[in-house]
């Protein structure tokens, strides 16, 4: 508090009202190969129609990778996805509208190498006027047409005359800085159907009189420059080239991109007049391809998940990826984060038509990975159906094993186990690639697999909670590892206000009362038995306060989900009074 130098009142505020705060735990997390979507860009669905907007509808190519994230996506409702492609030379590339073999991978991309500034692009290209606004063959469907012009006869016999309001000419904003023209229509075409359920020629999208002008603004303000417009609100396009004589025969376009008055070598302004061309222009997207990423990139992708700082995630999906792959996040990922749990599935070949040899194939596949509390295994496959396609798909189960913990989280706490007949029911399940018997489960039990199992009448059930940590404790078990990311990611949320505080009784205090009364809710909600926190002079000893440290110390004692249930049924005489009895047995 500053010292006052003459007579007054002065006042402040301190505020000793901190809470511990809740902890986020249901963000999924999924890196995959889809056939559309921006690539290396981290995207957030929160449903199925969300993810088949982004990133298309399941095909040959994709559908491992579309259906893990679906299936997480039927228990919860926050998954970050991230689309990996192969974007070397004949990779993934765009369709265009001109020369082929252009990739613009996503947004940062586009502006960093490809965006229309004013009357010319950063990297001039011969790749014609538009782009897809991704890699992949769904580009190809796409078909775009303009209108410029004043011509009211001209105008009716273009072909989507009719999804406009009207001729185009001069806009409001250029005829106020005398200019002229610069209006036109812009509609984009599914000529294919691949984005319209097989309906061809459906327009997906209208841009009505937009402006040649690069500062043209509507009345509130916003942007009406073409290339802004497109850019900023088209799901499918990217503007690269102002209007070519090669690409589309399109005349009079030196002014396109010119703002709307310039200053000539007099220091005039001068009023630009835009060419009336009086005609439509109507160009196809040719040559978009797709091609898988390598296990270098699908790594890269996972790793947009790594920063803890930048992106909060809690449940990581791997689909199908090759060991190599589920390694990395394993030991890369959540190995470094140690905020978050991956989920990992054998490979098909392991559990689909491989009769007799589950049991061996699944425990050496295990055994390639490093013990860790932070990974969770399963043993199966489902198949399912895809509506999309109108056939049956293998999927692997880590999408649903992730989104039993979701809707765990949802229904109960994240400290409750996901498995068992209360909370893991998996859902779209055709049938299983193999159903395990009790000695086979009791085989994937002892070493760390997770059985799925279809019992009659009941379902397919996640029968088993353990994480992929050998060594025996409380840690190999999810429950235990999930209740102590919460208390460790909410207490440590809390404890970053004691930075740059004296290490003193009042600051210790002030900890004490700030997690004592967070984990007595955590007892309550039965996520533990019981609890301590010390932080005093016998953990803050002076050479600890004099090397600027600050030392709390909680000690947990976890709560632990049954595994095993054994009831004895005893048969007495009738004079037999139980007090003599109970517990001999």
């Amino acid at each position: 508090m500053a010292y006052s130098l003459s007579p007054g009142v002065t006042w402040s505020e301190v505020d000793l009202t901190t809470i511990v705060p809740a902890a986020s735990t249901t963000e999924g997390a999924f890196a995959g190969n889809f056939d559309w979507g921006p690539v290396d860009h981290i995207v957030t669905i929160s449903n199925e129609l969300d993810l088949v907007r982004w990133f298309g509808k399941p095909s040959q190519n994709s559908y491992t990778a579309f259906f893990t994230a679906a299936n997480f996506l039927s228990y919860g409702n926050n998954l970050k996805v991230v689309r990996s492609a192969n974007t070397i030379v004949d990779g993934a590339v765009n369709a265009t509208t001109g020369a082929y073999g252009l990739t613009i991978k996503n947004e940062d991309d586009y502006e960093n190498n490809y965006a229309l500034i004013g009357s010319a692009n950063t990297v001039p290209n011969t790749h014609g006027m538009f782009a897809a606004k991704y890699p992949g063959e769904l580009g190809n469907s796409l078909k775009v047409s303009l209108w410029c012009g004043q011509d009211s006869a001209t105008f009716d016999s273009w072909e989507y005359s009719s999804q406009f309001e009207g001729v185009t000419g001069t806009s409001s904003y250029v005829s106020s800085k005398g200019g002229a023209n610069d209006e036109m229509h812009l509609i984009v075409v599914d000529r294919l159907g691949k984005f319209s359920n097989g309906e061809a020629n459906t327009v997906l999208e209208r841009f009505s009189y937009v402006s040649k002008a690069s500062d043209a603004v509507n009345d509130d303000g916003s942007s009406n420059f073409w290339v802004n417009v497109v850019n900023d609100k088209s799901q499918y396009l990217w503007a690269i080239n102002h209007a070519l004589d090669e690409v589309t025969g399109v005349s009079e376009t030196s002014s396109w991109g010119r703002p709307s008055s310039t200053q000539n070598n007099t220091g005039h302004l001068v009023a630009t007049a835009y060419g009336q061309s009086n005609a439509s222009y109507t160009m196809g997207l040719f040559g978009g391809k797709v091609a898988a990423p390598t296990n270098a990139q699908l790594n890269s992708a996972y790793d947009l998940f790594l920063s803890a700082e930048e992106v909060d995630v809690s449940l990581i999906m791997t689909g199908d990826a090759p060991q190599v792959v589920s390694e990395h996040v394993l030991d890369n990922i959540v190995g470094i984060r140690k905020d978050c749990v991956a989920f990992v599935s054998p490979d098909m070949a392991d559990v689909v038509d491989n009769a007799g040899s589950e049991v061996s194939d699944i425990v050496s596949k295990i055994d390639l990975y490093n013990s860790t509390s932070f990974g969770i295994f399963d043993g199966n496959w489902k198949k399912q159906f895809d509506k999309y396609n109108n056939v049956y798909r293998w999927v692997p189960l880590n999408g649903d094993i992730a989104g039993l913990c979701a809707r765990t989280d949802f229904d109960r706490d994240p400290w409750f186990s996901p498995a068992g007949f209360n909370r893991g029911q998996i859902k779209n399940v055709v049938k299983l690639a193999w159903n395990p018997t009790k000695a086979q489960r009791d085989d994937l039990y002892k070493n760390n697999i997770n059985p799925v199992v279809t019992f009659k009448g009941e379902g397919t059930v996640l029968y088993g909670d353990k994480t992929m940590q050998r060594k025996p404790s409380a840690f190999d078990r999810i429950n235990v590892r999930r209740l102590f990311i919460v208390l460790e990611k909410t207490i440590t949320k809390a404890a970053k206000y004691s930075l740059f505080e004296f290490n003193d009784e009042f600051t210790r205090a002030q900890f004490v009362a700030l997690v004592e009364p967070f984990l007595r809710d955590v007892k309550g909600r039965r996520g533990i038995y019981d609890f301590k926190v010390v932080c005093d002079t016998t953990n803050n000893t002076p050479e600890i306060i004099d090397r600027n440290e600050f030392r709390g110390d909680i000690y947990i004692k976890p709560a632990r989900s049954i595994n095993f249930i054994q009831l004895n049924f005893v048969a007495v005489r009738t004079g037999v009074a139980f007090s003599e009895i109970v517990g001999k047995f």
